[in-house]
């Protein structure tokens, strides 16, 4: 059961809220298997050693505690955000994860001169970003779609350094996600849940700086440019709260993708109001899929040069906030509609 007045329902009737179980099921199913085969010969040259049950460990706090919130509705976000701080601790501790560098010199001086600032990238990370999945997480495909691209961009780069395990791991969250997009887009069968969005969230955040950590050829800012959409996303959200007045963890109606859905999505004609929501709902997607492969596929260019994806990043900054002023204002050319 979810609540009509929701401000980010979207759909009508009731919709099972527990992709994430299954994408929890897939990945963990898919990592132990990788395991089992590495230990048994490695015929596929996985290398998925014993380290791997390390990630699983990381992974449970916040994927259970997003489950939990699907099943019940009852955990606040104070404590869903508890839960994604252990994980990020745990990977902290277990992983020995730590941020040592960030592409410019003054601050790869400063993060080796007080190394507790690392750490604290490395749980703002692992915390926000499930979150931030969390947020971009309105309409059927939206989320997963984004998921399942940051995971083969990843993996391509992996590929590109000879960091097969990591590859290995993104490939089997990536497969996951399209399972679960099966049900999920164009149909709407199955939402991902906060489950799923923190699931996406703690699994990538994770492989973001286990590939830069492991691979020094990699720009620490090739990750924040393939990821600057759920990244601003949050950061945009937070601030138009705080600028009304209300608090950062309040549910609203105006980000960008259902200003898109409002303004942009041309109105279904359909007797039925479950098909003309669900037609609606579908045609909203690929607006944000386009929108996000401008950030994709520089990242995926030029992986290695820190200035190049420093620049794109802040022009997406730009291209954000000019989209959104005027959608706003309705300042939007009639051939975006359709």
């Amino acid at each position: 059961m979810y609540g009509e007045t929701m401000p980010q329902r979207f759909h009508v009737g009731e919709v099972p809220r527990l992709g994430g179980m299954a994408l929890l099921a897939g990945v963990v199913a898919s990592w132990l298997l990788g395991i089992w085969q590495t230990h048994a010969g490695d015929p596929g040259s996985l290398r998925m050693g014993f380290w791997v049950f390390w990630w699983i460990v990381v992974l449970l706090p916040a994927a259970l505690g997003g489950i939990a919130e699907d099943m019940t509705q009852r955990l606040t976000v104070r404590y869903r955000l508890l839960l994604t701080l252990v994980s990020g601790g745990l990977a902290a501790w277990l992983l020995e994860l730590n941020v040592t560098r960030l592409g410019l010199p003054w601050l790869d001086t400063l993060l080796g001169q007080v190394p507790w600032l690392g750490v604290g990238i490395v749980l703002l990370a692992i915390a926000g970003l499930p979150h931030a999945f969390n947020i971009i997480d309105g309409y059927n495909g939206l989320a997963g779609m984004v998921a399942l691209i940051v995971c083969l961009a990843l993996a391509h780069v992996c590929l590109q350094v000879g960091d097969r395990a990591l590859g290995a791991l993104l490939v089997c969250l990536a497969a996951a996600t399209g399972g679960f997009l099966v049900w999920n887009y164009p149909r709407g069968m199955l939402f991902a849940g906060d489950g799923g969005a923190y699931i996406w969230g703690v699994v990538i955040a994770v492989a973001s700086l286990s590939l830069v950590q492991r691979n020094v050829d990699v720009s620490p800012w090739f990750p924040v440019l393939l990821l600057i959409y759920p990244i601003w996303e949050t950061m945009f959200s937070i601030y138009r709260k705080l600028a009304r007045g209300d608090s950062p963890g309040m549910a609203d109606a105006l980000h960008f993708h259902q200003l898109i859905y409002r303004r942009l999505v041309r109105g279904v004609f359909h007797d039925d109001e479950a098909r003309r929501m669900l037609k609606r709902n579908n045609r909203t997607s690929p607006y944000l899929w386009a929108f996000f492969m401008l950030t994709v596929v520089p990242a995926v260019l030029f992986w290695r040069n820190t200035l190049v994806l420093m620049a794109f990043c802040g022009l997406f900054g730009v291209t954000y906030v000019t989209a959104y002023i005027g959608i706003v204002r309705f300042k939007v050319p009639d051939w975006m509609r359709f």
